[in-house]
């Protein structure tokens, strides 16, 4: 249990004049392209609490963006980390091996869904382990074209900014892309054409007729996909439509890329989210809540496509880091000790009516969705508009800010946001924050 006390405490103003002391370094030393959601600086955090240089204790619906899923400074990851850390700090895992690495790979083949034989390949972070995704199915499969989705988000290098399709900020002014990278529709049930009854069937039509029209079938190595899209929105595909597509790879011997990298490890109530609807990937991409805080990414899949890859055509100095590593094998048992799983369905279960009661008293909430302790609001115009909102969404996620409540904005538009409490927060700092954030609508809407 975190030795942070849990409870929301403001001290100051928000940011206080420690941060702002700080945040005035940063702009003298930093590069001015890093921005910052809230510049308070933290000096401590624990459970759903973080405590800033100013001793503002802060409620985290944020989790460093779905990564401190077993809290920050978790008992069992701190213990972990402090015993490599005195064994050994690095060697290189392509020079001379350790154990650890081995280990999360063997958690990774079993956690990932699946029967069938498996490989892993550890990384840095999200965007390499897309990057070796699309390299692993490219070498397998002989082909070049890779299709991914609007509202995508799958990274910030060069191959994963042409799979993202946010322009601002992510893109702008970075081009050229990496080519053969082509884009189809996402079935998006609260803005589809139609309406979302008819979304899963015609979003799928449109993807294969666009897919055999302009790319053809032959020349797809992968298609990737967020089960639940991230920066895009919280997106949640109409029901059916990704099963859709994992079959319509399996029959042309495309490769499906499940890119789990905000979405895994407990985040929506199970594993992984592709496990929602029963979808077996042929590959994984997992980061963020895997290893505690610690920098770790993964590509798992299929044993057949990672071992067609020669030897040293994977791999990274840094890569499986043994302390990143020994973090990941202790976050994976906290998950399961704790049953995060269940702690993520609890979440919703506190969550979700709230939000979904504020959106019958706010028309401007024009969509509640997600799933877990994934979830999002989407602001619109109102009075029967769905013109997206992002002035009002800036507004209600720096009120919060103001009365101690970290919160993330996303979406194509910048109107979502998006929660992302960390597993381990109790129910009365959720509630809090939902107060808080009623509050900010009462005050904005």
């Amino acid at each position: 249990m975190s030795t942070v006390p849990q409870h929301r405490l403001l001290r100051t103003e928000i940011p206080g004049p420690r941060s702002q002391e700080l945040q005035a370094r940063k702009r003298a030393a930093v590069a001015s392209g890093v921005g910052t959601t809230l510049p308070v600086y933290i000096e401590r955090a624990g459970g759903g609490i973080l405590v800033d240089v100013d001793g503002n204790q802060l409620i985290d619906f944020g989790s460093g963006i779905a990564v401190t899923s077993v809290g920050n400074s978790a008992p069992r990851v701190v213990e972990a980390v402090r015993d490599q850390v005195g064994d050994f700090t690095h060697t290189c895992f392509m020079v001379t091996p350790y154990e650890e690495y081995l280990a999360v790979c063997e958690a990774l083949n079993e956690l990932t869904p699946g029967t069938h034989a498996k490989r892993s390949a550890l990384f840095n972070s999200g965007a390499e382990a897309v990057e070796n995704a699309i390299k692993v199915a490219r070498h397998a499969t002989g082909r070049t074209a890779v299709i991914a989705f609007d509202h995508a988000y799958h990274g910030r290098t060069n191959l994963t900014m042409a799979l993202t399709a946010k322009s601002m900020p992510y893109k702008h002014g970075f081009g050229p892309f990496a080519g053969e990278v082509y884009r189809a529709p996402m079935a998006y049930p609260y803005r589809w054409p139609t309406g979302p009854e008819r979304c899963a069937e015609e979003a799928f039509a449109a993807f294969v007729e666009q897919v055999h029209a302009q790319v053809g079938e032959t020349n797809v190595a992968a298609v990737i996909v967020e089960p639940i899209q991230g920066e895009g929105g919280f997106i949640v595909p109409a029901p059916g439509f990704l099963p859709k597509v994992a079959d319509w790879c399996r029959q042309h011997g495309i490769v499906f890329i499940a890119d789990e990298i905000q979405s895994g490890f407990c985040r929506t109530g199970d594993w992984f989210a592709s496990e929602h609807e029963g979808i077996v990937p042929d590959l994984v991409t997992t980061a963020k809540g895997m290893a505690g805080g610690l920098p770790l990414a993964a590509v798992t899949g299929r044993a057949e496509l990672m071992d067609a890859v020669h030897g040293g055509g994977l791999g990274g100095t840094y890569g499986g880091n043994p302390v990143a590593c020994a973090a990941a094998l202790a976050a994976i048992e906290t998950m399961r000790a704790e049953d995060l799983n269940g702690a993520a369905k609890r979440i919703e279960a506190v969550m979700l009516p709230r939000l979904r009661d504020l959106a019958v008293t706010y028309d401007v909430i024009g969509d509640v969705r997600g799933r877990g302790a994934m979830l999002a609001v989407e602001l619109v115009q109102g009075n029967g508009s769905t013109q997206p909102n992002p002035a009002l969404t800036a507004q209600i996620s720096a009120a919060c800010h103001r009365e101690g409540l970290v919160t993330l904005t996303a979406g194509t538009f910048g109107n979502v946001l998006r929660f992302l409490p960390p597993l381990v927060i109790g129910d009365d700092l959720l509630n809090e924050g939902l107060d808080i954030i009623e509050a900010a609508l009462a005050a904005h809407a």
